[in-house]
């Protein structure tokens, strides 16, 4: 197969981002997408260099050159495509996180995919950011064996979204779960390991209060602490604040153990990095052994063109990169629907914690 062609299903912000970064591979085009909100639709096969405008996902799937579908809607639709698709026309998948919102979905996806003869991707961005990237491949070697982890993102809030699906916990599955899943899905495959027991306390305490949609207030948490036990011993943390916009860094990941510490530290968008302050910061990896005592701080540029491409530090292109490798039978997938199904699970572990109170055993 020379040239991927990707049916593109949902056509907002996210959509756009993953247009960008396709359009930057050499064997790979976005041929035909689709949005039930028709103008983001042709704004978008405009950005695809004149993609087919489909009129429903059944047309999509019907087009003669599609060989991978990439699925940027909403939360909640995720898994009544999967099961479209699947139906209508197997073939690789790339989907967006969360895979799921709803408990009862994950025994579904199992049974929908057993068997199923074509590679599933979850898109798990993060993992793909260069500094995090390095972190994952030199945390062995400069902690001594990882006892740990901990990862902040201070960040901006929600963006708006059509039909403000985003504002409700019903449609995300939760903060913890649309917005953390990320932070989990790190947290397993830094420490090559899985948690025990999930404790957090989370809650709304200052965003879209005063919002109203069809008369309903926002419910959408923006702020809270989860700590997790893992298997092998070791102890992670995650801190998120959505009020924190003002921030240099959006991530810091910091993982500790008998020899040292290393930290990641991730910039967030460069377009909402006020102009006035000048270049948007670069990110940054730093390790601090015990002896000799450092830090020694190493900067992980990102190709300018990547992080015009979209707003998650050229991890998107590389990603893609990955996965066009394994449409073309050149590769394997590196993040599975085991991946994507674990890292809701816990983020749903992590909702129910900070709503009782109680610790929950995963």
């Amino acid at each position: 197969m020379d040239t991927v062609n990707y049916g593109l299903i949902g056509c907002g912000m996210m959509g756009h981002e993953h247009i960008q970064n396709i359009n930057l591979l050499p064997q790979g085009r976005v041929s035909v997408v689709y949005d039930p909100v028709v103008a983001l639709a042709e704004a978008a096969a405009t950005l695809a260099e004149d993609a087919h405008v489909a009129g429903s996902l059944e047309e999509l799937l019907a087009c003669d050159t599609l060989d991978a579908v990439v699925i940027v809607s909403p939360n909640y639709l995720h898994v009544q495509q999967l099961q479209q698709i699947i139906a209508t026309r197997p073939m690789p998948i790339l989907c967006e996180k969360p895979l799921y919102t709803n408990p009862t979905d994950a025994a579904t996806l199992d049974r929908l995919f057993d068997g199923y003869a074509h590679p599933v991707w979850v898109a798990m961005e993060y993992r793909y950011m260069p500094p995090v990237a390095a972190l994952v491949a030199q945390a062995e070697q400069a902690t001594g064996g990882i006892k740990m982890l901990t990862i902040r993102e201070h960040r901006f809030p929600f963006l708006p979204k059509i039909g403000d699906w985003n504002r409700f916990n019903a449609k995300t599955g939760g903060t913890l779960v649309e917005k953390c899943c990320h932070f989990f899905d790190l947290m397993r495959l830094i420490l090559d390991d899985e948690p025990v027991r999930v404790m957090a306390s989370a809650g709304q305490s200052l965003n879209h209060i005063d919002e109203r949609y069809a008369g309903k207030a926002p419910d959408i948490w923006d702020n809270g602490y989860v700590m997790l036990d893992f298997a092998k011993g070791a102890r992670a943390m995650l801190e998120l604040c959505m009020f924190a916009e003002g921030s240099r860094y959006q991530e810091e990941i910091s993982a500790v153990g008998p020899k040292g510490k290393i930290e990641a530290l991730v910039p967030g968008p460069g377009r909402f990095w006020p102009k006035l302050l000048g270049a948007p910061p670069v990110p940054q990896m730093i390790i601090s052994p015990r002896a000799p005592k450092g830090p020694y701080v190493s900067e992980i540029p990102v190709d300018p063109t990547l992080l015009e491409a979209g707003d998650h530090n050229g991890s998107t292109f590389y990603q893609h990169q990955r996965f066009n490798a394994v449409v073309r039978g050149e590769g394997e997938v590196e993040v599975t629907l085991a991946d994507g199904a674990k890292a809701v699970a816990i983020g749903l572990a992590a909702q129910e914690s900070a709503r009782t109170g109680q610790a929950v055993a995963i």
